[in-house]
Parts: C-alpha cells; structure tokens; sequence
C-alpha cells in the first residue's frame, strides 16, 4: 500500500470520527517541516484550531533543541496540529503531556505494546537486556506557540513523530536510543489506525480540560523519570545537575532534589538517566 492509499485525505477524513481536530485533515507526500508550515499559517483564519498537516517525508524534521528528526518514507507518523486555545503562557505544556498520553494510549489500543514518558517530552519503549531495563524513544513532540500582549497562547503549533515501521537497522543514531513500533513489537503496524486512534484521543483529552482536567496527576505516572537518579543539562546552566526526580508540579516542571538536599524546579533541559 502506497502512502496515499494509507495516510490522504479522502480515506483518513472518511474514517475520522473526530468532531474537530483534523477538520481539516491534509495530506503533502513530502515537506521541509510540517510544523514551519502551519506556523505559516496560525495567522490566517481560514485553517482552524484543529487543522491537521500530515506528510510521509520530511526533509527539514527537527525535535526539540532543534535537533533533527529523520525517518524513512513510509515508516512513520510524522504531522502537526494547530491549536488556538487562548491560555496563559505557562499552561501551554498540557498540549505536549496531552499529546505523549495521548501517544501512549493509542500506542496501546492499536497494537497492546505498553508505552511510556521520558520527561520532558518523549515516548519511549521498554527493552530488557543483561544490563537490565532500557528506555529507548519510540515518538517526539515539538510545541512552538505564539502570545498575544497578555501572554495568552494565540496559537500553538504541536507536532508529533512516531516511529512506526522503521526497521532496526534504519533507526537514527540519538542521545536517546531510538526504536520502532515494528523494531520492538516484530510486526508491521497500521499507520492510518494508529493516527485515527491517536487524533480521536487527543481531542477527548483536550475537550476534558475545559471540564476542569489537569493531565498532570496522569503524565507523571507514565514518567519512567520520576524515582530515578537523574543528571540534567539545562541550557545555559555552569554544570548538570545531578539528583533524584521526584515530582512534577502543576506544569510539568521537573522537582530534582540533589545530594545536599536542595529542591530544584526544572523547567527544560536534557535528562539522563542515572538509576535509582
């Protein structure tokens, strides 16, 4: 099957039982970045919050710290969302915990694989060796979001990229060990299944925040970070910080205590893993 037949428009819109997120739903065969394209196109009202770009090659891909995201034609979900929620600055990191539980749980549903959260923003997959268990990342998430004068998210722009059929020996070299749905699971998944399950999760999460929900409580139990010793790089900071990961606050922050006993709130930054 080609990406057409799997990923377009007129067979994901058919099968989409959304009620706004991908209204509209696009489909480009290949793009630098889908994110850059739909932050070109935040400011224009005739794509609303909700529109969803898909493409099967991206040539310019980047996560977070803009670093590259490379994935092969047709192994992959690669897309971003337009939002326009209108919150204050700070809670503009409930999209990305919204969009990992949302990863996990439709990570679950389609293929019974039980997925988890790498603080701050990636989904990654158990491997058991002799040296005991590894956390490699199996998706990616990048929000960029633009505030009005009152520092209200005008828009925000969440892309997500999930490896789902690249084989092993095509995974990209990371900081994080990457894998795959196929590469950890042995089987092809089927990509439009997985999408529609994904998208369909979103919106219910979103659509629960406006009846009071904080993802919060939820994303730090799918953090495989917390109970660990952890080392953080953070930019800008003289040296890692090393220490325990706690807890999480209201936003996301990371709560490290370090061996002197201090409590540190994290905001951003690259974790390393250091055991409990």
């Amino acid at each position: 099957m080609n990406a057409e037949d799997e990923l377009g428009e007129t067979i994901v819109r058919a099968e989409l039982t959304t009620k706004w997120l991908g209204r509209p739903y696009l489909y480009v065969p290949a793009i630098g970045s889908t994110n850059d394209r739909l932050k070109s196109w935040a400011t224009d009202p005739a794509y609303p919050s909700g529109t969803v770009l898909l493409t099967d090659y991206q040539s310019a891909g980047r996560g977070r710290m803009d670093r590259r995201w490379e994935a092969p034609p047709g192994t992959s979900l690669l897309f971003s969302a337009l939002f326009r929620p209108g919150w204050p600055a700070r809670q503009g990191t409930w999209l990305t915990m919204l969009a990992g539980l949302a990863v996990v749980e439709a990570v679950e549903r389609v293929t019974g694989m039980v997925a988890a959260l790498k603080w701050p923003n990636d989904v990654v997959l158990p491997t058991d060796s002799e040296a005991g268990r590894e956390w490699r990342k199996v998706c990616g998430l990048l929000l960029e979001a633009t505030l009005d004068a009152d520092g209200r998210l005008t828009s925000a722009v969440l892309g997500i990229g999930l490896n789902v059929n690249i084989p092993a020996g095509a995974l990209p070299t990371a900081i994080t060990p990457a894998t795959s749905l196929l590469a950890a699971g042995g089987v092809s998944v089927p990509r439009r299944a997985l999408l529609i399950a994904l998208l369909e999760t979103l919106e219910a999460r979103y659509d629960a925040i406006h009846g009071g929900w904080s993802p919060a409580r939820e994303w730090g139990e799918c953090l495989v970070t917390l109970g660990q010793r952890v080392e953080v790089t953070a930019a800008g900071a003289a040296a890692p910080l090393a220490g325990l990961a706690e807890d999480i606050d209201e936003w996301g922050q990371l709560l490290v205590r370090d061996d002197a006993g201090r409590l540190h709130t994290v905001a951003a930054g690259d974790v390393t893993l250091r055991g409990r």
